[in-house]
């Protein structure tokens, strides 16, 4: 039986367009992970929400972990490339370092289904020991930062242990990202004068003027 056949309703999309296909395939995953959770997810599901048979996804990946390790792969290669353009910027590394931080929360704002699949859920994989792309990547995109909150450090300006620090200021953001994505019926403040806020009071805590 058809695929079609099993189910009337679906459009087939035509065939040679390899990658839009893909990024199709990433986009509906991403919001079929956040709905269902990675155990509830499945490939027909994911092939549903984009009109193709499961062969057909095959076609493009061969199972429901290499789909989510791709979006974690290209969520952390943008947020590198914005974190990085943040850091390059002329200025003082505590003005840098303010950039970088309030782009990652930019990012995740902007980006709320990958940020929560990268941060915010522990698949099966995870569970079992193995290393994801979260852990690969994450740590590279950390140690950037951490790099600055060092910059920081050796200009004798910065109150506590470097690591630490950047841990914080990490958390902070993570913090109202996760909280703002999540707990939508809140009755946040505007989220930009929420994260100006949050920033102000822990750097004027964390470096000395």
């Amino acid at each position: 039986m058809t695929d079609t056949a099993t189910h009337p309703g679906r459009t087939r999309k035509p065939k040679g367009e390899g990658h839009s296909r893909r990024a199709e395939i990433l986009a509906a995953a991403e919001r079929i992970f956040v709905e269902h959770g990675y155990e509830g997810a499945t490939i027909r599901k994911i092939a549903d929400e984009v009109g193709l048979s499961s062969t057909a996804l095959y076609m493009h990946f061969s199972e429901k972990s290499e789909i989510l390790h791709e979006i974690c792969r290209e969520t952390f290669e943008a947020l590198q490339a914005t974190n990085d353009e943040a850091s390059a910027k002329a200025g003082p590394p505590e003005v840098r370092l303010r950039g970088m931080i309030e782009t990652y929360i930019r990012f995740g704002f902007d980006n709320p289904n990958a940020y929560r699949l990268v941060y915010m859920t522990r698949p099966v994989e995870a569970r079992e020991g193995a290393i994801t792309a979260a852990q690969e990547l994450g740590a590279s995109l950390f140690g950037s930062f951490q790099s600055v909150v060092e910059e920081v450090a050796a200009t004798g300006r910065l109150k506590g242990d470097p690591k630490a620090a950047a841990q914080a200021i990490w958390a902070a953001g993570h913090g109202v990202v996760s909280l703002m994505i999540t707990k939508t019926y809140f009755d946040w403040v505007e989220r930009e004068r929420l994260a100006r806020t949050l920033l102000d009071a822990l750097f004027e805590g964390l470096i000395e003027p």
